[in-house]
Parts: structure tokens; C-alpha cells; sequence
């Protein structure tokens, strides 16, 4: 993994800095209706004069074709050329979404996000992947493409209600459940009650730093990045269609957490004593999601379409034991009803 990350108070300085020694003929800045008011004038004035502004609406569902091509013809109608810049300002939406627009267009211009949830600082917004939606199904179309930089400044985390903040501390969990348990025995006694985010999210990152640089492409061990992510991103999908019943993305993570928890249990690769702790702990963040029996099947058939699958087989990343992952274990759609059965009898 190779773009810079800047991590602290004093990353927007340090994005001055970086601007300047660079060229960039144009520079345009991608928002939302939300990073536009919260967010953009904090990083105004770091941007050079004459820059652009780009505005996309928020929500997984407008992560779609159509809103990219609102982007590329806004980007057409500026006369980006090859020599521009895009910096994504936002969650993890707008991250994914910008990167992937950036990767596209013209065959690729840089692009630096500047992530504004916890969920796209500690996740989304670092490692290259860039994304969309199509047909229902999370992040099915998709680049790797490496940001030029990332600038995480924890006091965008001020603007987030209590359910982003909870999105994305998910994904803080899933990397204390894959690679420290010592972080995990740690944390599941203090939860949200963080006094220092800065420090957490410099962890998590560090976490995920290592994994990619390791395997970029995700041919092997950076798929241990997706536990919870095989059921999870089913029910994130099944729900996706259902515009009354949207989850964040880290409220379906925790539901497939727990259920490939469930599932290394059933292999005999984690102890019951540790699923009960992990089960435990996330619960008591949170909410459970209502599933009923009908929802169960719908939402095991998405599973076929996960990116990790080879031909028909649903290869998932299951727990050895807390603070450690495997990957390409192949689950069968039974195992994955019983695996949503189990965390409807919670």
C-alpha cells in the first residue's frame, strides 16, 4: 500500500504541504449535502483558490452508476483533464464512490480522501478499493485504485450522530477480532467510552496497513479483512431494497460477525467460551436487526453472489480463535441459514 496517511489535528495543515508540491491543473472537491455544510469549511481554507465543488446525494443508495455518471459529466463540464485532482470528502459512500469515479474517469486521475466517518477512517476510505452498487448487490462493481493520500482528522467524528459512530466502530471490532485479541479483551470492557479516538483509529489502520501491503490484490491473507463481510454484506444487500428498513454498513457487519462467529464455532475452530464473549459484547452495542423466517433464505442466496466465491462455492473467513482469521473456508447456504437462525435466537 503506498498513499500517505496522515493521521491527527494537524492533517489539513499537512494537505497544504502536499498540494503544494504537486501541480494539479484543477482541483475538484466531491461532497454531500452533509460533508457540505459539516465539513467542507473546515478544509476550505487549505484548497488552492478556484477549485471546484461537485455534490452527490448521501446514502447507500445513491452508491450507483447513475450518481457516477452525475460526477462524470460534472468533471466533463469542468474539462478535467488527466493532470486534476478529486478529493473525496465524506464517509464511506463518497469515498468508495469518488474513488471509483477517479479510477475511470480518463482512464484514472489522482484522487485523496479526506474521510469524515469513523467507518471510512478507519476502513473504507484506506487499502484502494474503490466501488459502486449494481443490481442489489454491495460493492459489485470495482477497482483497486490507491488514493494519492488519505487525511484522517478525528474532529470530523464531531459531526456524527451516536448510529455512524456505532457503524463504524464495527469494523474497529472485526480488526481486534482477526489480529489483537489483547485489544479486544481490552476494549470490550470500555466500548464507545473511548477517551481517544485518534489512538484507536491510528490501531485499526495499522491493522489494515499491514494486511494490504502484504497482498494488495486480495489473492490471499487481506481476504481475512472480510470477516463478517460474507453474511454481512447479504443482509446489508436483502435490507438495501427495503428503503424503510436501511442498516448501516456496520450495523450489517455486526450481524455477520456474529454469525460467522457461530460458524467457527460449528467447524471446531473457535471455543464456545469465546463466541459467548463476542457475543456479548456486540450486543450490548448493537441493536438486534429482526429477521424472519422468510428473510433467511433471501438473504443466503445473496451470499452466492460474494466476490471471495469460487464458482458456486461460498468462501467465508472464520475465526481460529479471537485475534485470529481464516480465510477461504467454504460454507454451504444451509450453514448460512443456520448461521442467521442462531442470531434470530439471540
Amino acid at each position: 500500500m503506498t498513499e500517505e496517511i496522515f493521521i491527527g489535528k494537524e492533517t489539513l495543515p499537512q494537505w497544504q504541504t502536499l498540494l503544494s508540491n504537486k501541480a494539479y491543473k484543477t482541483v475538484v472537491v466531491l461532497v454531500d449535502e452533509n460533508t457540505l455544510v459539516h465539513c467542507y469549511p473546515a478544509l476550505k481554507p487549505f484548497l488552492p483558490e478556484g477549485h471546484h465543488l461537485v455534490q452527490i446525494a448521501s446514502g447507500e443508495e445513491n452508491k450507483t452508476l447513475a450518481t457516477c455518471e452525475h460526477v462524470w459529466r460534472q468533471l466533463t463540464n469542468l474539462q478535467l483533464d488527466r493532470w486534476s485532482l478529486l478529493v473525496n470528502l465524506g464517509g464511506g459512500v463518497l469515498t468508495d464512490l469518488g474513488g471509483f469515479c477517479a479510477s475511470l474517469y480518463k482512464r484514472g486521475i489522482r484522487f485523496v480522501n479526506v474521510p469524515t466517518t469513523l467507518l471510512a477512517q478507519v476502513d473504507a476510505s484506506v487499502g484502494g478499493k474503490t466501488g459502486i452498487d449494481f443490481m442489489g448487490f454491495k460493492n459489485h462493481l470495482g477497482a483497486f485504485r490507491e488514493p494519492l493520500a488519505v487525511l484522517v482528522n478525528p474532529d470530523f467524528l464531531r459531526t456524527l450522530d451516536l448510529r455512524q459512530t456505532k457503524s463504524g466502530y464495527a469494523e474497529m471490532i472485526k480488526h481486534w477480532l482477526i489480529a489483537d485479541a489483547d485489544m479486544f479483551k481490552e476494549q470490550r470492557y470500555i466500548g464507545l467510552f473511548t477517551e481517544d479516538w485518534t489512538a484507536l483509529i491510528e490501531h485499526s489502520i495499522k491493522i489494515k496497513s499491514k494486511v494490504v501491503t502484504a497482498d494488495p490484490l486480495e489473492n490471499d491473507v487481506r481476504k481475512i479483512l472480510n470477516f463478517g463481510h460474507t453474511i454481512g454484506h447479504a443482509v446489508e444487500s436483502y435490507f438495501l431494497e427495503r428503503p424503510n428498513q436501511l442498516l448501516l454498513h456496520g450495523e450489517a457487519i455486526a450481524v455477520g460477525m456474529l454469525c460467522e462467529s457461530w460458524l467457527s464455532v460449528q467447524k471446531d475452530l473457535l471455543s464456545e467460551e469465546e463466541l459467548d464473549q463476542i457475543e456479548t459484547f456486540i450486543m450490548s452495542i448493537y441493536e438486534k436487526v429482526r429477521l424472519q423466517e422468510a428473510d433467511l433464505q433471501a438473504i443466503s442466496q445473496l451470499c452466492l453472489q460474494d466476490k471471495k466465491n469460487s464458482g458456486a462455492t461460498i468462501n467465508c473467513t472464520l475465526l481460529e480463535k479471537i485475534g485470529g482469521a481464516i480465510y477461504d473456508q467454504p460454507i454451504t447456504l444451509q450453514e448460512v441459514q443456520a448461521a442467521l437462525r442462531y442470531y434470530h435466537s439471540l
